[in-house]
């Protein structure tokens, strides 16, 4: 399928940035489309981790504030979430994910098992997060987490047995994308 791009300009470019791009591209018909104005969020990509305790049959999660959240919905702005962070120029998804690891619940891990990646917003963003999953025992928690003072991250970690955070997802309470797929991925492959 063919895309001519005629024209990308950046809009912003700060922490985030946003380029319009003014695009054609081929219809399933055949035929070109007319020009079309696209957007394009650009976040850089992410990574994001769901850490099991299967001895005690338990999921660690995360507890922060999200400002975006609480423009629609303050009263669910401390979202539980799976450790996530973005990918720092020079670093592999793997070691992204093994120190936001460390940051957010002081757990140290050496490994982590691929689940897969997805894009979260196809429509808005080229934004790509790699999933994984780690195995964790109370012994290789090395400290608190909490997250990183100087990032102004204030971050609690949570734990839940497996029946208690499966009801949390059926009741609605985890609204977090990356955490909904995380948590059936662990439902379907629990043995």
């Amino acid at each position: 399928m063919k895309v001519i791009i005629k024209k990308t300009q950046r809009v912003l470019d700060d922490i985030f940035k946003v380029d319009r791009s003014v695009v054609q591209f081929e219809k399933f018909d055949g035929r070109l489309s007319r020009d079309v104005v696209r957007l394009n969020f650009v976040r850089g990509d992410a990574v994001a981790a769901l850490l099991i305790n299967r001895s005690q049959q338990k999921v660690v999660l995360v507890k922060q504030f999200r400002f975006p959240v609480y423009t629609k919905q303050p009263e669910k702005s401390w979202l539980l979430e799976i450790v996530a962070g973005v990918i720092d120029d020079g670093e592999s998804p793997q070691e992204t994910i093994i120190r936001e690891i460390a940051e957010e619940t002081g757990y140290m891990v050496d490994q982590v098992q691929a689940i897969g990646f997805f894009y979260p917003s196809p429509g808005a963003s080229n934004e790509i997060i790699y999933l994984y999953s780690a195995e964790v025992k109370a012994k290789q928690q090395q400290n608190q987490g909490g997250g990183v003072a100087a990032e102004d991250e204030d971050i609690q970690v949570v734990e839940f047995s497996f029946d208690e955070i499966f009801s949390l997802l059926e009741s609605g309470e985890i609204v977090d994308g990356k955490t909904i797929i995380a948590l059936q991925w662990l439902r379907a492959n629990i043995t």
